[in-house]
C-alpha cells in the first residue's frame, strides 16, 4: 500500500462513515422493493417506457464517464468536471427511473426457456448487481474527495471507481437488450 504523503490529510472518518451509511441504506432499501415490495401497477400498463428509458440512461452515463476519462488524459480538468457530474447526473436519474419502475412493475424475470443465453445472462446480471452496490459508495467517496480538494487520494480511487461504474453502466445496456428480447 502506498504511504499518503505528508501534506495530505486523511479523510474525516464521519463522512466515510456517513457515504457508507447512506450506501447501505439504499442498497437495502432496493433489496426490499425487489424483493418483499408487491408491484403497485399489477396489470402493467402504467410507465411502460422506464426499462428503456434507463437503459438510455445508463448508455448516456457510461459515454459521460468515457468521455470525462478522455478529458482527464487530455489534462482537461473542467471538461472532466462536468462530465463526471454529467454521468452522476444521468446515474442518479436512472435509479429514480429504476425505483419507479420496480414499484409499480416488479422483476422481469428472464423466461426459463431462453436456452443457452441463460449461462450468459444470470453472470453479468449477478456481477452487475453485485458492483452497482459497491461502486454506489466508491463514487460517492471519489466525488467528496475531488469537492473538497483531495485530488491525490481522488486520483487513487478513479483509478478503481471508473472501471467499475463504467462496467455497471454498459451491463445495465446489455441486460436491458436481453430482456427486452422477451418484453
Amino acid at each position: 500500500m502506498t504511504a499518503l504523503p505528508t501534506n495530505e490529510a486523511r479523510t474525516p472518518l464521519s463522512v466515510v462513515t456517513a457515504i457508507i451509511a447512506i450506501s447501505a441504506i439504499a442498497s437495502l432499501f432496493l433489496f426490499w422493493l425487489v424483493y418483499f415490495h408487491a408491484p403497485a401497477d399489477v396489470t402493467g400498463t402504467h410507465l411502460l417506457f422506464l426499462p428503456a428509458l434507463n437503459a438510455v440512461l445508463n448508455a448516456f452515463s457510461a459515454i459521460a464517464l468515457f468521455i470525462g476519462f478522455r478529458f482527464i488524459r487530455a489534462q482537461n480538468i473542467a471538461a472532466h468536471r462536468a462530465s463526471m457530474f454529467t454521468a452522476f447526473i444521468f446515474s442518479s436519474l436512472f435509479l429514480v427511473a429504476y425505483i419507479t419502475n420496480y414499484a409499480l412493475h416488479g422483476e422481469m424475470v428472464f423466461p426459463k426457456d431462453a436456452g443457452a443465453i441463460r449461462w450468459v445472462y444470470f453472470p453479468l446480471l449477478i456481477s452487475h448487481i453485485v458492483l452497482a452496490v459497491l461502486v454506489l459508495p466508491m463514487i460517492l467517496i471519489t466525488f467528496f474527495l475531488s469537492l473538497s480538494g483531495r485530488f491525490p487520494a481522488h486520483r487513487r480511487l478513479a483509478r478503481w471507481t471508473f472501471p467499475v461504474w463504467l462496467y455497471v453502466s454498459v451491463t445495465g445496456v446489455i441486460v436491458y437488450a436481453m430482456l427486452a428480447e422477451y418484453r
